[in-house]
């Protein structure tokens, strides 16, 4: 059986299980000159991927797709470019397999050695973000995975056209193409499948709204590790400086605002106030942003969209911008831990302790002073891409690479003892 003769997901599934024996055994170098063909081969195929793109826009347009998702979902042949880019970077980055995480030598003399392995087959689950179907492949091979991918109807017909030219990759190096799989084509029925496929997928990542990200933490049988949604703060502490105060946030608010690292919300120390909301605000709106302030920015600034609660929990992901004035640091903190979704916040300031607050009890998967937050990022953080920005407590926390891909296993080398 191969993908063109598989008649369920299920069968793609279990195709993706039986090659990640043998991607599993594939050294440093088979790995990385595959990743390298898989580079070569995005770009060769951009002006088919960037045609099936323009389809799917046309498509996701007609059908009311929003503007931020139309954004994710664009992929010309500039940002195909950059897919291949990415692909080279994971290529060039040192094999998580095979680190020794631990070594000791118990009494009896049987040596212990901890070491990291490939979790075997890498399931995605996400919605109109054709670049993450090469990202987690990429990460995925590079890691010793197989993956299987669900990448939603929204980008059907450009994540086709990307997974055809790695599947044709990895057959030109000889490495078995069944470990790249898509389950687009079986629709809602195939992320189900999916989603219970336990014991064949070792481990699952949802990328997209809180939404589906919900769906698939509560209905999947399949471990998963939970990328959120991103309601990300930025604080302007009394004695932010006016310039890095306005760069940061309109950095991090406009540079691209339909990803997960946008601020969202900004709150502004009252004593601040009178001296960073105005210029702030006219510099948002200068580059097209609609502010909803409470009663106080209003005040302080003009254009600006009365707040309602619900804008303090909303992720826009489009440019707009909820901004609070907060008595002092003590407000600003008890407004994070009530609507923070615990991705990213930020802090600009000039006093060190007040910084070193921020960063100790801020109980996010990253905490920033004086920087934007459009720095969480796998590309950003040297990761070359990224499988995702982690939320959760437990196994990975923050943007996750390749050491994220990887589980552990224990390796004893005896010679000949019995416990007693």
């Amino acid at each position: 059986m191969t993908a063109a003769t598989a008649t369920t997901a299920r069968d793609r599934m279990l195709l993706a299980k039986e090659a990640s024996r043998s991607i599993g055994r594939l050294g440093d170098d088979e790995k990385r000159d595959a990743l390298l063909a898989i580079a070569d081969a995005i770009e060769a195929a951009a002006p088919e991927v960037a045609r099936a793109n323009a389809e799917d826009l046309e498509r996701g347009r007609a059908n009311g797709l929003s503007v931020a998702l139309q954004d994710r979902l664009r992929l010309d042949e500039p940002r195909v470019a950059s897919l291949a880019a990415a692909v080279r970077d994971v290529a060039g980055l040192a094999d998580p397999v095979g680190r020794v995480l631990e070594e000791r030598t118990l009494p009896s003399g049987v040596e212990l050695t901890k070491v990291a392995v490939p979790f075997g087959v890498v399931g995605s689950i996400y919605e109109a973000r054709p670049n993450v179907t090469a990202d987690i492949a990429a990460l995925a091979l590079r890691a010793g995975n197989a993956v299987v991918l669900r990448g939603g109807t929204a980008a059907e017909k450009t994540n086709a056209a990307l997974v055809d030219a790695m599947r044709g990759a990895l057959a030109e190096r000889g490495i078995d193409p069944e470990a790249i799989q898509t389950v687009d084509s079986y629709g809602r029925e195939g992320a189900r499948e999916l989603m219970q496929a336990r014991g064949i997928v070792d481990v699952l990542v949802p990328r997209g709204s809180a939404q589906l990200i919900e769906t698939v933490v509560t209905e999947s049988s399949v471990p998963v590790i939970e990328t959120g949604a991103g309601v990300v703060h930025i604080v302007l502490d009394t004695t932010a400086p006016l310039d890095w105060a306005r760069d940061i946030v309109v950095n991090a608010k406009v540079q691209r605002p339909s990803v997960c690292n946008a601020v969202e919300t900004v709150l502004v120390l009252r004593d601040a106030a009178p001296r960073l909301v105005s210029p702030v605000v006219a510099a948002l709106q200068q580059n097209g942003v609609t502010v909803h302030g409470d009663d106080t920015v209003a005040a302080l600034a003009e254009g600006v969209v009365p707040a309602v609660d619900e804008d303090w929990a909303t992720e826009y992901l489009s440019l707009d911008l909820a901004m609070r004035v907060v008595d002092d640091l003590d407000d600003a903190l008890a407004h994070i831990r009530r609507f923070s979704t615990h991705h990213t916040e930020s802090i600009i300031t000039e006093d060190q302790a007040n910084a070193e607050r921020f960063l100790a009890e801020v109980d996010s998967a990253v905490v920033m002073a004086n920087a934007s937050t459009r720095f969480t990022d796998g590309g950003e953080f040297g990761f070359g891409a990224e499988v995702g920005i982690s939320t959760q407590k437990l196994h990975a926390r923050g943007p996750m690479g390749l050491p994220e891909l990887t589980s552990t296993k224990w390796i004893a080398r005896g010679s000949g003892q019995v416990r007693v």
